[in-house]
């Protein structure tokens, strides 16, 4: 297989077969934590993602050096490593963001979305396929947070990326109608803790009903007779339909 093929496999594999956040389910912690608002969920997914890459990289490039008993504390060094360095780099050019992901930025060293992917991934295969399996990962997660975060930031305090929608839309409503009581508010629990948990609970269920119609289509298609085009000897019925 090509190495483009890799590549294009390895990311359709994070951000879509393998989505670590709706999909996997994997790093709930800062998933729930980080994402009152969508800067900042697009912002710990980008961390995470810069860190996920090099960590894969480096991790298959020392995979035959690594001795097996110490694979893993090898690895926490590794992915430790490179979390300090992007957390000096957001404490000196975006030090709101650094503020505001807090504790969350640390805890990346222990992500399983990190350590699991150097074990399954990035320890059996060469550099280039394991920094796009790291890259592939990370923009799906930055593309679950940032959907996350969205939703919450919109529906619980009527702003994306700190802009005010809900008056606009009021003033929009108070034109066309004379009943004031139609005035939008946003839900101040989808921001709060409990907010994150409905919120992914919708996604997660929106998705998996989009994918299970999907598959039923499919399994429909794939149980219609085909008669290769002769279809004046035909028993399938595919004409009377």
């Amino acid at each position: 297989m090509s190495y483009l093929m890799v590549i294009k496999e390895r990311l359709f594999n994070g951000i879509i077969k393998e989505n670590p956040t709706f999909v996997m389910m994997l790093g709930m912690c800062p998933t729930l934590a980080v994402t009152t608002s969508c800067i900042n969920g697009i912002g710990m997914g980008l961390t995470t993602l810069v860190v996920l890459a090099m960590s894969n990289t480096l991790i298959s490039l020392l995979r035959n050096i690594i001795p097996d008993k110490v694979r893993v504390p090898a690895y926490i060094v590794i992915v430790a490593s490179f979390v300090t360095i992007m957390q000096f780099m957001l404490e000196a050019y975006l030090p709101s963001l650094n503020d505001a992901l807090g504790i969350y930025i640390p805890l990346i060293v222990v992500n399983c979305i990190i350590l699991g992917r150097a074990e399954a991934y990035a320890s059996k295969n060469e550099a280039i396929p394991s920094l796009f399996d790291g890259i592939g990962m990370g923009l799906g997660f930055t593309a679950g947070l940032g959907i996350l975060g969205a939703f919450r930031e919109i529906i619980g305090y009527g702003t994306i990326f700190g802009f005010d929608i809900i008056t606009p839309i009021n003033k929009l409503i108070d034109k066309i109608s004379t009943l004031e009581s139609l005035d939008i508010e946003p839900v101040r629990i989808i921001g709060l803790a409990p907010g994150a948990f409905f919120v992914l609970a919708f996604l997660v269920a929106c998705q998996n009903r989009f994918k299970n119609k999907k598959k039923n289509e499919n399994d429909d298609n794939m149980k219609k007779p085909s008669c290769d085009g002769k279809c004046s000897i035909c028993k399938g019925g595919c004409l009377d339909e």
